[in-house]
């Protein structure tokens, strides 16, 4: 009997050993997978160093809340006010971009432009629209190859994205502004097209037929179910709509921003680690970002910061303009409306 229990108690051992040896191995196959994933997406994200590009010649940034006495060890997630300059890049070169409606230029452009200021407390929002035919002063911008561009009066709002990239594009919203855009995202459109098929698509309503031979949108008004493709040949619709002009095209852009902030907040990702990914994956593919959010580790704080933030309390606006004296095709700030805006984006 004794041998008999010695086997027994043998194979009960060995069959634990395998049972454990399995569980470790496929522990160190999930942690390996998660940190392939982690440095995967960490590596897709672009990061430009706009503070030291900048220096210190730049209105101030927001006061940040002291913590209450008494928390928790963890360090607290940020509060205070911010502002971001999100940027759409619309690269209308090679196959994929054809593909998705681009047209025959060449090159990134950057026709879109949003100041996102989330107010102290960060659960509402103000997104105000800056339409890129806006005549500003350009200020002189640092060049990545060396030197500086001169200051241009007059000049077309998206031409300082086309000249000096996005640490131009930041200096001249700060030079129009006077408010300290303490980061900024740029979006690639391609990139949004991914993001919103991983999303499943996004629904909006539009209040007119749209018929747009250079975006490839047939679209008539109502309610629709939009893939990415789709979604983005709304987003750069601009002759189907209205009167052609860019004010338009804004109009679609802020009903799609907040169509995708719907989607989001009613989208359980966790559920579904799979598409948890390529939502991820999509996102941070489409990034470009200063050096202050350029890492997975300060997305997810950011986006943490954000949890109180609905799509209902949203605002979007656009900049107030009217059509510039020189030039009916363009427009300029209209006053002193424009100075209220931006003032109470100032008081935080």
């Amino acid at each position: 009997m004794s041998g008999h229990g010695e086997r027994q108690r043998g194979r009960r051992s060995r069959t634990l050993k395998a049972v454990g040896l399995t569980l470790a191995g496929t522990l160190v196959l999930g942690v390996a997978a998660a940190g392939w994933a982690y440095w995967q997406l960490n590596g897709n994200i672009r990061g430009v160093d706009v503070d030291s590009a900048l220096g210190d010649n730049r209105p101030p940034r927001a006061v940040s809340t002291p913590s209450p006495s008494g928390t928790a060890a963890a360090v607290p997630l940020p509060t205070e006010a911010v502002n971001i300059l999100v940027l759409g890049s619309d690269s209308r070169s090679g196959a994929e971009n054809q593909a998705l409606g681009g047209g025959d230029s060449s090159g990134a452009r950057s026709d879109t432009a949003m100041v996102v200021h989330i107010d102290a407390g960060r659960t509402s929002a103000t997104v105000v629209s800056i339409p890129r035919d806006t005549l500003v002063t350009r200020p002189s911008c640092p060049l990545p190859s060396g030197g500086s561009t001169e200051v241009s009066y007059g000049a077309m709002f998206n031409s300082a994205y086309s000249l000096g990239g996005p640490v131009c594009a930041v200096k001249t919203v700060e030079t129009l502004t006077d408010v300290r855009m303490d980061h900024f995202v740029e979006v690639d459109f391609t990139g949004f097209a991914k993001l919103v098929d991983a999303l499943g698509g996004v629904t909006v309503t539009t209040t007119e037929d749209i018929e747009d031979e250079d975006s490839h949108l047939s679209l008539a008004a109502g309610t629709h179910h939009l893939d990415g493709e789709r979604a983005l040949a709304l987003a750069r619709t601009r002759h189907g709509i209205g009167d052609g002009s860019d004010l338009g095209r804004i109009g679609l852009q802020q009903t799609l921003v907040k169509a995708l902030l719907e989607q989001i907040s009613s989208t359980d990702l966790l559920t579904s680690p799979t598409r948890l990914y390529r939502v991820a994956d999509a996102v941070t593919g489409s990034l470009t970002t200063d050096t202050g959010l350029n890492s997975l580790a300060q997305l997810m704080e950011l986006g943490q910061s954000l949890q109180g933030l609905s799509a209902a309390n949203v605002t979007t606006v656009t900049l107030p303009v009217r059509p510039a004296p020189s030039d009916p095709n363009r427009v300029v700030p209209d006053e002193p409306e424009a100075s209220d805006l931006w003032e109470s984006l100032r008081q935080g």
